[in-house]
């Protein structure tokens, strides 16, 4: 099998973060990272309003950030904040015959419940599953064309191309996938850049997705355990025939030990603590491994994603 290389960056509240990537999507390997923080005020990340308050600073960071990768592809797979967008589990009755059919189907669904004009949404779904009844079940995301287009027109101005744009929960799953794909059944809770997210699986589909960004930092174990307690009562409420095997967590060293502990305290049962080292293999010739790897799940997600 060919080895390839692609380029992940992932936007955070307070940094661009860029990875190199090689291999192939079952067998990964880290070959360089770089990054570079934002000066305060650079980016406010938002579903409604333009995120980049100062495009100058944004577009440096970029160019900083890449040119010390020493490579020169401009192609770049990019994962952006999870407030950017909105994503959501859907149970639909309705039928459609192809994919453009269906986005007709959920603009239509959807549009009393945006914060824009449903004409200006980016909207993306896949089916997951089909319930017993016959309707068919949608993870769907979606944010607002304008933000989307702001951070494409950045990314130009630093001579970059992103050949495609996704949210970070998804990433930080992607990097896991190998290990997760031994379970079935089971929760997911995540904490990346003050996003705390709470995901359950049947049958390795996706059954419940809840991301809130905790505002102010605010990472008191109360908070997060009443987030988490909640979302598994409201999950159970409406499944009560699901029973998790496993429990995973992802979050950095000073976040771990207080999730792990809501884990068990609100699911009940052992998490296990996923670790980023572990989960590719490191090649990089010259490449200095930083003391934790986990600012950088999330660009290796949508790096692994484009190989």
């Amino acid at each position: 099998m060919f080895s390839r290389k692609s380029l992940g960056v992932s936007v955070s509240s307070s940094a661009v973060s860029f990875v190199r990537v090689g291999g192939s999507p079952s067998a990964p390997y880290l070959e360089a990272v770089s990054s570079r923080l934002l000066s305060p005020g650079t980016l406010c990340s938002s579903m409604r309003e333009l995120n980049i308050l100062n495009p100058q600073g944004f577009v440096i960071a970029l160019q900083e950030a890449r040119n010390s990768l020493f490579c020169r592809g401009k192609y770049v797979s990019v994962s952006l904040p999870d407030s950017v967008g909105r994503v959501m589990m859907l149970d639909m009755e309705e039928r459609f015959k192809n994919r453009s059919e269906g986005l007709d189907i959920l603009r239509w669904k959807l549009k009393k419940k945006l914060p824009f004009d449903v004409a200006d949404a980016h909207l993306d779904f896949q089916q997951v599953a089909t319930r017993e009844n016959g309707d068919i079940v949608l993870l769907v995301v979606l944010a607002f064309q304008p933000v989307i287009s702001q951070y494409e027109e950045m990314f130009s101005a630093a001579g970059l191309v992103p050949t495609q744009i996704d949210l970070n929960c998804f990433n930080l799953n992607r990097v896991f996938e190998r290990r997760l794909a031994t379970s079935e059944d089971y929760a997911l809770l995540t904490y990346f850049d003050s996003h705390l997210g709470i995901m359950f699986f049947s049958r390795g589909k996706p059954e419940f997705i809840r991301i809130r960004e905790l505002a102010g930092g605010d990472t008191k174990f109360d908070s997060v355990h009443k987030e988490v307690r909640f979302s598994f009562l409201s999950y159970k409420a409406r499944f009560p025939e699901r029973v998790f095997r496993d429990v995973f967590c992802i979050a950095p060293l000073q976040m771990a030990k207080s999730l792990c502990g809501v884990a068990r305290d609100a699911i009940g049962c052992e998490p296990v603590l996923l670790d980023t080292k572990s989960a590719l293999e490191v090649r990089g010739k010259d490449l200095s491994v930083p003391e934790s790897l986990f600012p950088f799940t999330s660009a290796i997600g949508t790096a692994i994603r484009a190989l």
